[in-house]
């Protein structure tokens, strides 16, 4: 059986395509693409689920020839693709994050700090607290298969060409920043008002007894009661993962040109 030259390279060209943006999006998205994950299984990974989606993948309609500067430019083209929808998984888990900071320096808490793993740099315990738990959510919800069925749907809303994402996709997700810090905010707005309390009660302490040292009494009463707020607010946690990461699905609808739409 011969193959002729010309249907190997469209094979590999439809391959290598498919590969670059399905790899983009694990490499950055939440959990996988974390430096916790050697990039070696990573990379295995995404060159599983391309060989094992690649009979149902649609037919890339280009006359583009693999080893060409049009071929470079599909490749940044799909690179963005997947690098855009990854990086809408970590706003999501990011807002906890900038969320845990806040209620860290509020409580007193966030002197506390150890590495984050998904970013290589030091973080209050607060944030990584609220990261390891919405991390948890975000498998329990099957976030990550879910994302693998976007991408891989996205096949069909958005083929694989020159042309990729809009301007105004890139605008809507340089808006996530200022997503992320609302909903963090709006989130940690009950503990900030509940410690806001707390100090104004050692104020009128201070004023009505001023002969207790309440710089070294109110430091530990703070973080006891900083620890308190944090367990009566851990029970809204999985309401305010659910509004971003839904918040998240749309921006990754409309970024994929409707592919939640789509059938299966």
């Amino acid at each position: 059986m011969n193959f002729p030259a010309e249907y190997l390279l469209e094979l590999l060209a439809t391959y290598l395509w498919s590969f670059c943006r399905i790899a983009a999006m694990l490499m950055v998205m939440v959990a996988v693409g974390s430096r916790t994950t050697p990039v070696r299984i990573r990379l295995f990974y995404a060159l599983a689920i391309t060989i094992a989606v690649l009979p149902v993948l649609p037919i890339v309609q280009t006359n583009i020839e693999l080893f060409s500067l049009g071929s470079a430019f599909i490749i940044l083209q799909q690179l963005l693709i997947g690098i855009a929808i990854g990086t809408i998984s970590v706003f999501v888990v990011q807002t906890f994050v900038v969320a845990g900071q806040i209620i860290a320096m509020q409580t007193s808490l966030g002197f506390a700090s150890m590495a984050d793993p998904m970013n290589g740099q030091s973080s209050p315990v607060v944030g990584q607290f609220y990261v390891l738990l919405v991390t948890l959510l975000f498998f329990g919800v099957d976030g990550h298969l879910l994302m693998i069925e976007f991408i891989i749907r996205s096949f069909d809303t958005l083929p694989v060409s020159m042309h990729g994402l809009l301007a105004t996709d890139y605008k809507k997700l340089a808006g996530w920043f200022s997503v992320m810090f609302s909903a963090a905010l709006a989130f940690s707005l009950a503990s900030m008002v509940a410690m806001l309390l707390v100090n104004l009660s050692f104020g009128i302490m201070t004023k009505a007894a001023p002969q207790l040292n309440i710089f070294s009494l109110g430091f530990s009463i703070s973080m006891v009661f900083g620890l308190f707020v944090l367990w009566v607010t851990l029970v809204n946690v999985p309401a305010h993962f659910e509004n971003q990461w839904l918040r998240g699905i749309d921006s990754m609808c409309e970024m994929l040109n409707g592919v939640c739409t789509t059938k299966p």
